[in-house]
């Protein structure tokens, strides 16, 4: 597309390209000088330990509850 083009339709154009997601290269005097592409938010990555805070740790889960009921009867 033409600058000049791009410049009197620029809102119109960029609206195309956020619907059909595919890139336009803009032109001055028949070359190419910018590549307009959709934008792809980034993908968040898992981060170990991330959670790690909202985690309540006890020390000893058996002994409230006493030792009989976690004895195995036969």
């Amino acid at each position: 597309m033409k600058i000049s083009d791009f410049k009197a339709h620029a809102l119109q154009v960029i609206g195309r390209i956020a619907e059909s997601h595919e890139n336009m290269v803009i032109t001055k005097r028949g070359k190419a000088v910018v590549e307009i592409i959709p934008y792809h938010p980034p993908v968040k990555e898992a981060k170990p330990g991330k959670l790690a805070s909202a985690l309540v740790q006890e020390k000893d889960i058996v002994t409230p509850f006493g030792d009989s009921l976690w004895e195995i009867s036969k």
